[in-house]
């Protein structure tokens, strides 16, 4: 039997958090055990009780609002870590998995023989357009610019990977750990995967896409350029932008030499860049 513990984190979004669990629990898993830990940041939509009544056997942490997405894993993973699962598997509740999915993953996992990443793509629900999955850094002169992996009917390498669906083999967590405090909501995932090729993982993208997962939308964030300056400004340093110690962090040990200019360029943009007329 292959135990497979799934690490959420969610916050207010009780029927999308709902939805994933069904999904997630009608997966095709012969021979296949899930304990999944969910943290709840501080919810107020009753979303704890939700999952409690509908799915008694979620082990459900409590969060203060503080933890974001990185340390709300961090504390799922803490909780399963204790289990000693033979998989770790990242889920974010806005993920609706395809029933084979979990599926797709073991056996993807399975022919790199439990040694590597394995990064699940996702689809826009309407589009059917690549949303979230492994990314690339396509340009040696620009090492924090990623693209996105495009999935085909075999796995494609990846450099790092977002963090909606990531099945992480027990050999691959002990060796690199858990996710770094250093991050609060972003760049925990880009970070880790980077971690791992380090440490001499590999990443690889799974045949097709694993389910769908709407991509955030610009409109409202620092990169939206209908907004102020003032307003970019504010948003890029907070939590959910690119809140400057982290950053640093992130540039200081992914960017190379010239780490300093890489980190200060999306702070400069914003700076620089007049906001766009709306008609």
């Amino acid at each position: 039997m292959i135990h497979v513990a799934v690490l959420l984190t969610v916050f207010n979004r009780r029927e999308k958090t709902l939805s994933c669990l069904e999904r997630l629990f009608s997966q095709d898993r012969p021979s296949v055990r899930l304990t999944v830990h969910l943290l709840d940041d501080g919810s107020t939509d009753e979303t704890s009780s939700a999952v409690h009544e509908r799915f008694p056997e979620v082990v459900v942490l409590q969060g203060d609002g503080g933890c974001y997405w990185n340390g709300g894993m961090r504390r799922a993973w803490e909780d399963a870590v204790e289990l000693q699962p033979d998989f770790f598997l990242w889920l974010n509740d806005d993920t609706e998995l395809d029933a084979d999915a979990l599926t797709k993953l073991l056996r993807t996992s399975a022919f790199f023989a439990d040694q590597a990443i394995v990064v699940g793509s996702t689809r826009d629900a309407q589009t059917g357009g690549l949303t979230y999955g492994g990314v690339v850094r396509p340009y040696p002169l620009k090492p924090l610019y990623f693209e996105r992996v495009t999935p085909s009917d075999r796995p494609g390498s990846a450099e790092t990977m977002n963090g909606n669906c990531v099945l992480i083999p027990g050999a691959v967590a002990k060796a690199v750990g858990n996710l770094s405090h250093e991050f609060s909501h972003g760049m925990g995932d880009f970070d880790y995967g980077l971690r791992a090729r380090q440490e001499g993982f590999e990443i690889w993208v799974a045949p097709g896409f694993v389910g769908t997962c709407s991509r955030n939308q610009e409109a409202g964030t620092w990169q939206d350029r209908t907004l102020p300056r003032r307003v970019r400004w504010q948003k890029i340093r907070s939590i959910k932008g690119l809140p400057p110690r982290e950053w640093i962090q992130f540039a200081r040990r992914h960017a190379g030499l010239f780490w300093p200019l890489h980190w200060v360029a999306p702070y400069a943009r914003v700076l620089v860049s007049p906001q766009r007329r709306t008609k």
